[in-house]
Parts: structure tokens; C-alpha cells; sequence
């Protein structure tokens, strides 16, 4: 079994914005090396070696992967069950941002025989909103409803869809056309993706959300037969839920997902300026009194180490960042399946990446 602790040997796969920003948080603790096949051009030089190689290269990877003792994926969901495959096989941590409920059940299920971590869904969501909507449901005696919400939005939107893809575009469709789980009436169900659409009422500022996939993680395993609701829902503008819709259904997009993603990469480019709104709400009873405990944040980009990264990036990477730091510290299992909901907020809060959180 591998063990992480200070200066341990971490490999960083998929060197975009975000996983590049992982790279540098973790690098303040561990000997970080990053591997892209297109390794990334900044302004500023990333304090941490760089390997340039395909992850699709099974032979290489495997090869590449054996020399760590933590690989930390921050590729698009559909490339990520070969390297914890590998990862599982030689008892090396992994960690990675999917949202993807196919590729988590099939890193859950070879959880059961491994030797190491295997924590898929350590980003914003799913990842830091369970960690939140957890916490609340501890102020309790008995839950009722668990609603929870996020959104990573422009500050200043423009058009008809009031959004910028500064997180990846497949990601997103994924969430908009799979089916999502959620608890209602006490039974866990499906439901499709983008329905349930309800109003958002924050600051004076309206917002809708809507049902996507993968949000939730394992919550409606943990919390079934205690609660009657529990579901998942991202929050927009007004009006994008009906234009993606008419996209993805009117149109026949999702029978051409690589399609549906270059048109909305090429009309809606990553903005510098954006926000990400969580927002998390149980209700229940305590003292046999029935309360509503709420959880509002609004964070906008940040400078670390003298460079402006935006909401998103830094949301994401901090999340996944905080969560390797616990295993090294001893405060989650060095084996197995880490669910985020069991991740102690306040410890997520007191490591040194956890900490980005406490601020917005």
C-alpha cells in the first residue's frame, strides 16, 4: 500500500486550467509532476515539472503512473476509468472531478478489493456541495428535505443563454441529458435532466435551476429512508434551461454529442470574469421544533501565488486539492471509496486549500 504524506511523489494528469491549478496548490506539500499531451502555455512558469504524453496510451500511462503515489485525474469523464484502473491494479491513490454516475459506480466497484484510495467526484459538485449539505443535516434530529443548488455562471452575461463554458463543455452535456437521481415522496427515483424547473430568488437577482445529473454523488445512498426529498439542481440565468431543451431535444443534439459541444464551444468561449453560486437548504426537526438551515456563498475569482484564476478553477481545484490533503493527514481512509458526504466540513475547511472556502 502507498503512503502519502509531505513531498510525496503526486501526478497531476490533464494540465487545463484547472488541473493545472491543482498542480500548484499540491505542489506546496508534495513533489508534483503534471502530464498533458499539450502541455500548457502561461505567462507565468508552473513550479512543477511537466511530462508530455497521451493518457490514452495504455502502455505509457501504466508505465508513468507506477512511479507515484497519488494520481490526481483532471481529464473529461470519459477518460478517466483507465487510469483508475491502473491506479487500482499497482495501489496507487486516485482522485479525479467526474461527474459521470457510470464511471464512479464502476471506480466504487473496484473500491471493494483496493488497497488505496479511490475517491472519484472531489470537485464543486459533485464534491464540496455534499461536503456542505452534510454538514447541515448534522444541526438535525430527524431531515426532511435536502435541496441543493450550484451554479458557474458569467458575471456579466450576454445572449440569449447567459452562460460561458468555463468549465469543460462535455462535462455539461453529460449533466444535461443524462438521467439524475433523487429522493421524492422517501423513494429514490430518476428523473430526467432539465426538468423540475423552479425560480431562484438571491439578492434581488432571479435565477432558475434545473434537474442535471451526477450532482448528488452517493447522497441518496446515504440519506435514502431518512429523508422524504433529496435532489440536485444547477442554477442559470432565466431562459437557458428552455434553449438548452430546444437544442438537445427540438434539434436531435444528443444523438450528436461531439457536435453539440463544438457549437457551444465556438458561441460561448470561457469569461475571466465569473461566479459560482452554491446554495444548499435542509429542513427538519430539532427539539421536536421544525427549522430551515440555509448555506449561501458567492465566489468570484481570486489571486494565488500573484496569479488571477477564475471562480471555477479555483472552486474545483481547492476542493480536490483539500480532499488529498485529508488522506495524507489521516482525517479520511487511505483504502477504499471515500463518499464526500462523510468528509468533515470543518476538516475540509482547516486544510490549507480547504481554506479558499472560508472566503468570499
Amino acid at each position: 500500500m502507498k503512503t502519502l504524506k509531505d513531498g510525496s511523489p503526486v501526478l497531476v494528469i490533464g494540465m487545463g486550467k484547472v488541473g493545472s491549478l491543482v498542480g500548484i496548490l499540491l505542489n506546496k506539500r508534495f513533489t508534483v509532476t503534471g502530464l498533458d499531451k499539450n502541455p500548457p502555455h502561461y505567462d507565468f512558469k508552473l513550479p512543477f515539472d511537466i511530462l508530455k504524453g497521451d493518457c490514452a496510451d495504455l502502455t505509457f500511462l501504466e508505465k508513468t503512473v507506477t512511479n507515484y503515489e497519488a494520481v490526481v485525474s483532471c481529464m473529461p469523464f470519459y477518460l478517466n476509468l483507465p487510469i483508475a484502473n491502473i491506479c487500482h491494479k499497482n495501489s496507487i491513490h486516485y482522485f479525479d472531478l467526474t461527474e459521470d454516475v457510470p464511471t464512479t459506480q464502476a471506480i466504487r466497484e473496484m473500491a471493494a478489493t483496493a488497497t488505496s484510495v479511490l475517491a472519484p467526484q472531489c470537485g464543486l459538485a459533485p464534491g464540496f456541495i455534499g461536503i456542505v449539505g452534510a454538514d447541515l443535516c448534522k444541526r438535525f434530529d430527524k431531515i426532511r428535505d435536502i435541496e441543493l443548488r450550484v451554479g458557474a455562471l458569467p458575471q456579466f452575461p450576454n445572449g440569449q443563454l447567459g452562460y460561458s463554458f468555463t468549465w469543460s463543455p462535455a462535462g455539461v452535456i453529460n449533466e444535461y441529458i443524462n438521467d439524475c437521481e433523487v429522493i421524492h415522496n422517501g423513494t429514490k427515483k430518476m428523473v430526467p435532466a432539465l426538468d423540475g424547473l423552479e425560480k431562484i430568488y438571491i439578492g434581488g437577482e432571479e435565477f432558475e435551476a434545473f434537474s442535471t445529473s451526477g450532482g448528488l454523488g452517493t447522497m441518496c445512498e446515504t440519506f435514502e429512508g431518512k429523508v422524504d426529498t433529496l435532489n440536485y439542481k444547477t442554477m442559470r440565468y432565466p431562459g437557458h434551461c428552455a434553449l438548452m431543451k430546444f437544442l438537445i431535444y427540438e434539434l436531435i443534439m444528443k444523438n450528436n454529442r461531439q457536435q453539440l459541444e463544438q457549437i457551444l464551444t465556438n458561441s460561448k468561449p470561457p469569461v475571466q470574469e465569473d461566479v459560482v453560486y452554491v446554495y444548499a437548504v435542509v429542513e427538519g426537526w430539532k427539539n421536536e421544533k421544525i427549522k430551515r438551515e440555509e448555506y449561501y456563498r458567492a465566489f468570484k475569482p481570486i489571486t494565488i501565488d500573484g496569479e488571477k484564476w477564475r471562480a471555477i478553477s479555483w472552486t474545483t481545484a481547492a476542493a480536490i486539492a483539500a480532499t488529498v490533503e485529508m488522506v495524507a493527514d489521516g482525517k479520511l481512509s487511505n483504502i477504499g471509496f471515500i463518499k464526500q458526504e462523510e468528509i468533515n466540513f470543518e476538516d475540509f475547511l482547516n486544510t490549507s486549500n480547504g481554506s479558499y472556502y472560508k472566503y468570499d
